[in-house]
């Protein structure tokens, strides 16, 4: 799932250039994708376009908000995940709303632990569908390998 996530990134420069979901899928069948990542991968980004619609309903955690972790996300995400987390609020990257469209796409994932690298493709994917404007160092942030994990991004 991530490749095709990473791979629809790479390919359409803008979320919107994105074909319709059946058009996307015969399109990255002919890329040489499987079809369960194919499938799990438009499943996964259309419940983020289902969250991020319903997520506008609410208002924006605060800027003095301060966000607890349940024992579950903590688990999923390790120190080194909320810690980059956090790193990307204090930096400005992230504001409170796609901090939790991302731990909301994250939490939907069936893995028990989620690594950095595969973090940093979920920040980069919520980001990317939501237009949010990121800067060179932020996408070079997103884009590099962690040395302690097995790479997701080329």
């Amino acid at each position: 799932m991530f490749d095709v996530l990473v791979y629809l990134f790479e390919t359409y420069i803008h979320a919107e250039a994105c074909p319709a979901p059946e058009q996307l899928a015969r399109r990255l069948t002919a890329a040489g994708f499987e079809e369960d990542e194919i499938s799990d991968a438009l499943d996964w980004l259309s419940e983020l376009n289902q969250t991020a619609n319903d997520y506008t309903a609410f208002n924006t955690p605060s800027s003095g908000a301060v966000r607890l972790y349940s024992a579950e996300e903590t688990s999923k995400l390790g120190r080194e995940g909320i810690g980059f987390l956090l790193f990307l609020e204090e930096s400005g990257v992230l504001d409170g709303a796609n901090r939790e469209l991302i731990l909301d796409r994250l939490m939907a994932l069936p893995d028990a632990h989620v690594a950095v690298s595969r973090l940093k493709v979920i920040v980069l994917i919520v980001l990317w569908k939501q237009a949010y404007p990121m800067d060179s160092l932020v996408l070079d942030e997103l884009l590099s390998e962690d040395d302690d994990v097995s790479p997701v991004l080329h």
